[in-house]
């Protein structure tokens, strides 16, 4: 993975909240976008400290976007907005969930979610059945 720098401007981010987070070697944290009242896994972006500020303080998320180097907000130009419900940070302080009130669609390619198109295993089928037991 190759090293994208960040904006060198202080965020606004609560200090309490930002020394909780681990974040990658690019000042990332992964945030997963999940419909707020089906559990549907929408989508994954990455915020830094600033992004996640702002997804609290507007109720928008907004991710900083690795290919081109910028902060976007979820619906500004699709109009897909994702209208943020709840912000969860896990028990690792490294991922974040974001529950959302989706509108149309989450994924880049117009589909409802990024997990739709490419799925590897459905309904469990298929296994040894000892994957639990690899646990």
């Amino acid at each position: 993975m190759t090293s994208t720098p960040l904006p060198s401007s202080p965020s606004g981010l609560d200090p309490e909240i930002a020394a909780r987070l681990k974040r990658s070697a690019d000042g990332l944290v992964p945030a997963i976008a999940q419909q707020y009242d089906t559990g549907e896994v929408l989508m994954l972006g990455w915020m830094d400290d600033e992004a996640l500020h702002r997804t609290l303080t507007t109720g928008r998320c907004t991710y900083w976007s690795r290919s081109r180097r910028e902060y976007w907000v979820k619906g500004d130009t699709s109009g897909h907005f994702q209208w943020v419900r709840s912000v969860a940070l896990d028990c690792d302080a490294d991922t974040l969930l974001v529950r959302v009130d989706q509108v149309g669609a989450a994924c880049h390619t117009g589909a409802r979610t990024c997990f739709d198109a490419d799925v590897l295993l459905k309904d469990g089928g298929g296994g040894s059945g000892t994957a639990a037991a690899d646990q």
